[in-house]
């Protein structure tokens, strides 16, 4: 089984005069990327890259990014993306938990760079894609220094391909570990359900740190088609990039979905192109997928399911299953059926025992999409992966007798805003922090834009105001991570055990919802 680099190198043989990538005002054919994943290679080498080693990289979509995911393992290395929205110190640590040996950054992010380089413990080089200013290395001057001849790898379908991070019920960031065999057990699916074919032009409009942002960059290679990199998630901007190249496929969540619907800029944009609409990371309310299918009356629309963990989607919604007028109008609620390599298993959480089709219980699956650990953390990894190859999602839901899968509820407590997902240890381990905070719990509450937000609730050892507390919170993290509100209490319910009852915090906001996630 070839790797992914490898599949790169034969696309370029086979379509050589090919647009690989449009990204902004630049077009490379697949010939013309080739050689600069060659000379990214040959750039990583000539600084002692090789096997096994971690080259981060902090900044938004650009077609750098895409030649160090596949220059990196070109040489046996690996790419560590990183969530641009970070506040420097959660970069830090993901960086040195990674010993990434190099960190490449954009331009926006130099203010980070200063703030953090003296902080890192592994890290060798850094370099920047363009900017001024700066007492970086400028990156693009760095690798187009370098010849295309990388020293010759054998790409091992066991190999990390990519390590994302996904943070952990502990507050601490986990890097998850993708392999080539990961992702080459679910590409495929890419033309048997995504109907993807020559003519397909597929955008990047998903930050490349997350697994969709890079499965879909990687997806563009494995199919040989013509992919459009947009820099960030901006409706206004991927609207034109949709009209500019005629994009016949997109993955968006559902807050774009949303926000598309309501600029006026947007909707005078010619998006006929569009043949598909992938969607998902996170719940949609029926009245966003309905104004979106109107909005885009002749475009077909497919639901997607998954983790970090399981290389992004192991359940698909059919275009068929959504028609508010069909035969099963409840099935826009669904997260779909499992992929044809994908095993679903509902059991209770404490026991690991399967439920009942329609009873509500923890998510199992078991494919070749598993990810092969997380780095660093055999612990970890055991409890997530079971003996039998069952995955632990710490999702709750429930499958009908269909066979489609409904997401109920969370297992864990994770907060999934604007599609960014947000771990309330990690609030509450800032929160605690402050000098006037005896005790805390975070929680998601409904919000109309976001989906939902995370909410504070506080017991103070002297009044402090609410806008105070957000602040401190912002100080420290990432603003997406942030309460967006507090509520004062006497004391933080918890079991006799000292556990946070959190369902019983939620309860209160969630009433009339039919489901604890929005």
């Amino acid at each position: 089984m070839p790797g992914l680099s490898d599949i790169l190198r034969e696309r370029a043989r086979q379509h050589p005069d090919r647009v690989a990538f449009h990204a902004g005002d630049v077009s490379v054919t697949y010939r013309e990327f080739d050689e600069r994943v060659d000379r990214a290679a040959a750039a990583l080498a000539a600084a002692g890259i090789g096997r096994g080693d971690r080259v981060a990289v902090l900044d938004k979509n650009s077609l750098e990014y895409a030649e160090l995911l596949f220059g990196a393992p070109r040489i046996g290395a690996v790419q560590v993306p990183i969530n641009y929205r970070l506040a420097p110190d959660e970069v830090a640590y993901i960086v040195n938990n990674a010993r990434a040996r190099v960190l490449v950054a954009g331009p926006e992010f130099v203010p980070v760079l200063d703030a953090i380089a003296d902080k890192l413990e592994h890290t060798e080089l850094i370099t920047v894609v363009g900017g001024e200013g700066h007492s970086y290395r400028e990156h693009r001057a760095w690798v187009d220094g370098h010849e295309p001849a990388p020293p010759a790898h054998e790409e091992d379908p066991d190999d990390v391909y990519v390590q994302l991070y996904s943070s952990g019920t502990t507050g601490l960031p986990k890097g998850v570990m993708l392999t080539h065999a990961n992702w080459l057990s679910v590409l495929p699916l890419t033309h048997q359900v995504w109907d993807i074919d020559d003519s397909t032009v597929l955008m990047v409009a998903m930050p490349m740190y997350h697994v969709a942002g890079s499965g879909i960059t990687t997806c563009v290679v494995y199919d040989g088609i013509t992919g459009v990199i947009v820099r960030e998630p901006d409706p206004v901007g991927i609207a034109k990039e949709i009209e500019r190249h005629g994009v016949t496929h997109i993955f968006l969540v559902p807050v774009l979905l949303q926000f598309m619907q309501l600029i006026p800029e947007v909707v005078a944009t010619d998006l006929s192109s569009l043949r598909l609409v992938l969607y998902g990371a996170s719940p949609i309310s029926e009245d966003v997928l309905r104004g979106a299918m109107r909005m885009l009356p002749d475009t077909r629309f497919m639901q997607l399911y998954g983790l970090t963990e399981t290389t992004g989607a192991i359940t698909y919604l059919p275009p068929e299953d959504h028609d508010p007028d069909g035969p099963h109008p409840h099935r826009l609620r669904a997260a779909g059926i499992p992929n044809p390599e994908c095993e679903l298993r509902i059991v209770d959480p404490a026991t690991l025992e399967e439920v009942p089709t329609g009873r509500v219980g923890e998510i199992l699956c078991r494919t070749p999409q598993n990810m092969k650990g997380y780095w660093g953390l055999p612990e970890a990894t055991e409890a997530a992966l079971l003996p039998d190859g069952f995955f632990r999602t710490g999702d709750a839901g429930y499958l009908d007798e269909d066979g489609y899968l409904y997401i109920h509820d969370r297992v864990k407590d994770m907060i999934i805003s604007g599609g960014e997902n947000i771990y309330p240890a990690e609030v509450e381990n800032v929160l605690m922090g402050h000098p006037k905070v005896a005790d805390c719990a975070v929680i998601g509450v409904p919000d109309e834009k976001w989906g939902e937000t995370p909410k504070a609730v506080v017991v103070l050892t002297e009044e402090v105001p609410e806008r105070e507390l957000i602040d401190y919170c912002r100080d420290r993290l990432a603003h997406f991570k942030c309460p967006t509100s507090v509520e004062i209490r006497t004391e933080i319910p918890r079991n006799p055990s000292g556990k946070i009852l959190k369902r019983e915090l939620r309860a209160p906001y969630w009433q009339g919802q039919d489901r604890s996630v929005h």
